[in-house]
């Protein structure tokens, strides 16, 4: 049986936003310390450290002046929750294939855009 990337990319993504794939964004994490999952180290702890700079009460700008210390907040929360998202996508989709992946299934290449 053959699946392709598409639809295997359908299947992990479907309906999910970021609060509900926090718990994959933990399973990607915890898959990657343990050298399951092969991702550059890069592309994961930009993103954590980008949010765990947002939760910390340490801040290059601190919050108590009123606009820039927010605005420093929200543009690092812009770069790394789309980055966060992309790369826990690309989780899925591996995750997906390793699911399907027996000798009797084949997974068809495709860009997913």
């Amino acid at each position: 049986m053959k699946y392709s990337k598409l639809s295997l990319a359908k299947e992990a993504i479907a309906h999910k936003g970021f609060i509900k794939k926090i718990p994959d964004i933990f399973r990607m994490v915890n898959m990657w310390r343990k050298g399951t999952y092969p991702v550059k180290s890069i592309d994961l702890i930009l993103p954590l450290v980008g949010l765990l700079y947002v939760i910390s009460p340490i801040d290059i700008i601190p919050d108590f002046i009123i606009v820039a210390g927010v605005l420093d907040d929200l543009a690092v929360l812009s770069l790394a929750i789309p980055k966060l998202i992309r790369e826990v996508d690309k989780f899925l989709i591996w995750e997906a294939e390793q699911k399907y992946s027996t000798n009797s299934a084949k997974v068809i290449d495709a860009e997913v855009v």
